[in-house]
């Protein structure tokens, strides 16, 4: 009874797609209580543990770990903060007598509780953070920033190696190279380049499908436990125009990460580029391939800490990942519809069809409220950042090169 009453517990969606996935049932998904088909499946994969058949499961393995994000962290503070609320109704319910005093959810309804809680949250929790505004690359990081520690997460005291570790399930999605040196190595990670964060809080890495033997241009986004079902072959096997594998036999990787050749037939996935196995700040560094482990996970680490210099200028040598860092970091502003610099400020820029501006340039630059009244013209305007304090106690200033 206890096992099939709503009230006693919840799998929650998570719970059900891993029970699913695991025991390979087909029960609904939005069945948040275990069934009596549950039980017999696990039941059969305990005895088919017992003759030396199925896996074990690892822990350290990603399809066993999830991204808790803000919003469900913050939800969880809110449920709390609402059964205090709720509670306190309730006293103040038994305390007023109706009757006479007229009752109003005013009277009723205290907010502080709810609101002290979220104040709490933002304030002093451990995994709430002033960002890291050093420069650009810093900002961009700190936000891509993956935590084990924290409120139902690991102790750094108690975390033992194998935690600390790089797993073949890292591959694409959590970087290798970029981790704090010192205690909270390996517990404090980054997002790999093109990892993502899918609905139930897996981190996925695109893939390019492969059929016959043919790469083609079709993304595939898989988790950790989708992608053990299949061979995955390396971004820089070669192919030719139309997609086929030039050489006989190709690299590939099969489950628990081992590298093997095999033929172009068996390949069912392709990396999507060499440097989806990194992250941002690790694939912006030159020749990586040719550094060491320690020293790369240093330059990482160093390139967070360069100060931003009066006079900017591009390096001679780059990764290519430089412009799409810095455009994706919003240090730059970007324009959001096609058109021609109609007039540059030191404090905005304004961009129209034409290139020209449809009242006199006096009072339009004066006064850029007016600008509001003429988006239907395609006219837009960019206001620039000037002389503001970064949270590193330098200053944010844009300049307009446009001309």
């Amino acid at each position: 009874r206890l096992f099939f009453d709503p009230k006693k517990y919840d799998l929650t969606r998570v719970g059900r797609y891993k029970i699913n996935s695991k025991l390979e049932s087909k029960v609904d998904p939005d069945e948040r209580i275990m069934v009596p088909e549950d039980f017999l499946a696990a039941v059969k994969y305990l005895l088919k543990l017992k003759k030396g058949e199925g896996v074990i499961d690892d822990i350290d393995h990603l399809g066993s770990r999830r991204v808790r994000a803000v919003g469900e962290l913050l939800s969880n503070q809110c449920r709390v903060g609402l059964a205090r609320t709720e509670r306190l109704v309730k006293e103040r319910m038994t305390l007023f007598d109706v009757n006479i005093e007229g009752m109003t959810p005013q009277k009723l309804i205290n907010p502080k509780a709810l609101s002290a809680v979220v104040r709490d949250f933002f304030g002093r929790s451990q995994l709430s953070q002033f960002m890291d505004q050093t420069n650009p690359l810093a900002e961009l990081t700190h936000k891509r920033r993956l935590s084990a520690l924290g409120p139902g997460g690991l102790n750094r005291d108690r975390a033992g190696f194998e935690v600390r570790d790089v797993h073949p399930s890292h591959y694409g999605r959590i970087c290798p190279i970029e981790t704090p040196e010192g205690p909270n190595i390996g517990l404090i990670n980054s997002m790999c380049t093109y990892a993502r964060i899918n609905e139930f809080g897996f981190i996925e890495t695109p893939y390019r499908k492969v059929k016959n033997g043919k790469v083609t241009n079709d993304i595939e986004y898989l988790t950790a436990d989708q992608e053990e079902k299949f061979l995955i072959g390396q971004a820089n096997n070669p192919i030719d125009k139309s997609g086929k594998y030039l050489n006989e036999r190709v690299t590939a990787r099969e489950r628990g990460g081992e590298f093997i050749e095999v033929a172009p037939n068996d390949v069912n996935y392709m990396d999507v580029s060499p440097k989806q196995l990194v992250s941002v700040a690790a694939g912006l560094i030159p020749f990586l391939e040719h550094d060491d482990a320690n020293r790369a996970l240093m330059g990482s680490n160093m390139q967070r800490q360069g100060v931003p210099l009066l006079v900017s200028d591009s390096p001679y040598v780059g990764t290519g990942l430089e412009g799409k860092t810095a455009r994706d970091s919003r240090a730059v502003v970007v324009a959001e519809l096609d058109g021609i610099v109609a007039a540059a400020t030191a404090e905005m820029i304004v961009t129209s069809p034409d290139g020209k501006l449809p009242v006199a340039d006096e009072k339009f630059l004066s006064d850029p409220e007016s600008v509001k009244t003429n988006l239907d013209k395609g006219i837009m305007a960019y206001p620039l950042r000037k002389f503001m304090r970064s949270n590193a106690g330098t200053c944010i200033n844009q300049k307009p090169i446009c001309k």
